[in-house]
Order: structure tokens, then sequence, then C-alpha cells
């Protein structure tokens, strides 16, 4: 199976522009049968939770082929472009970029292959230590400016509408309601309840 992944958030144009270039790249290269596939999610939005993630894992089989216009449009940082590829890479699927015309998974260019990986994986390294580095360096001019860090000291319990029914909560687990029933019961949230309990160190198990 030959499949097209195109994402862009709003502009039309830019798809229709993606849309040309893998048509061209896939008729220079002799792909045919080509579904496309088109995601307007915000790379902001979890992995997990996109479209590519979806077709990586239920979609595509083994040494079927996925085409891209270019890298970026994979995702957003250097280290989920690298995750992507691992997750290809498991699954035995070749990827086409057709910006620069690379191949990854492609058996006839292992050490191409493998330099990308190493490349990939050596920038994913280089990001997160420069992340690691930037926020140290603004934490120390927090720190130096007196700013203070953290939540701020002898903060107290912001009231909530649970306050002063401490004794009626202990009451009502005891009868044998359930923490979700008493949730509802006062009009709040079960994480609502739960939150409140835990910041007034109240145990209804004991």
């Amino acid at each position: 199976m030959n499949v097209a992944y195109l994402r862009v958030s709003t502009d039309k144009q830019e798809l229709e522009n993606q849309r040309r270039e893998i048509l061209n790249y896939c008729n220079k290269k002799g792909l045919t049968n080509v579904r496309f596939f088109e995601e307007t999610k915000s790379t902001r939005v979890k992995l997990e939770d996109r479209l590519i993630f979806d077709l990586i894992q239920n979609t595509l089989q083994d040494e079927d082929i996925l085409i891209v216009s270019e890298l970026s449009r994979l995702g957003r940082s250097v280290p989920e472009v690298f995750r992507i590829f691992e997750m290809l890479a498991e699954k035995n699927i070749i990827c086409h970029i057709c910006k620069g015309e690379m191949i990854i998974g492609d058996k006839e260019n292992k050490l191409m292959n493998r330099v990308l990986v190493f490349a990939f994986g050596l920038a994913a390294e280089i990001e997160r230590e420069l992340i690691s580095m930037r926020t140290k360096e603004a934490l120390a001019r927090k720190k130096e400016q007196g700013i203070h860090i953290g939540r701020k000291p002898g903060k107290k319990n912001k009231k909530t509408k649970l306050d002063g029914k401490e004794k009626e909560i202990i009451a009502l687990y005891k009868s044998g309601m359930t923490k979700n029933a008493i949730a509802k019961h006062f009009g709040v949230y079960p994480n609502t309840l739960n939150h409140f309990l835990k910041s007034r160190n109240i145990s209804l198990d004991d």
C-alpha cells in the first residue's frame, strides 16, 4: 500500500501544494495507487492523538510506503520525528520524503538509513541538552533577580464548597456510599472531591 500523508493547520493552498509535490514525486518514482490522508490537527497535539500515529499503528503494514512532502510534516521537533522513524522501522515501513528525495527504510540504502538514524538520534540528544541548558539559565536569572520559584510559601488551601462538610463526607462514605456518589451528592467532580480530601489530609479508609 502507498500512503501519502499531508498535514496542514488552516492554509488550503499549502495543502494543495503538498498534494502537487507528492504527485510529481510519485510520477517520477513510479509510485501508483496512492491513498491520500489529510491531517488538520496541530502538531502541538500529542503524537498518540494524531492521524500519523494511527496510520503507522493501524493502517500501514510490512513494506508499505509512507510518502510526505518534507520532514517537517511528520513532527514539530527532532525527538518526535526520530520517534516516528523508530515506529516505522519497527513495522518495516518505508518512508519517502519528497524534498531531498530521501528514502528511510529502503533495504538498498542501508548505509544512508544508518547515517540518517544516527544523525537524528544525535540531533535529538543535542536538542534535549540545549532545552535543559536554557531552562537552567532561565531559572538562574530569575533567582538572581530575586524572583521566587515554585509554590508561594505558606499559601493556604483555597476555600471550596466542600469545606465544613468533612464530617458529612466521612459519614456518607462509612454508610457505604462511593466517592463518585458523594461527589455527585455535593455537586462536584470526583477529582474535586479527591483533591479536597488530599489537601485537607482526610483519609476515608481509616
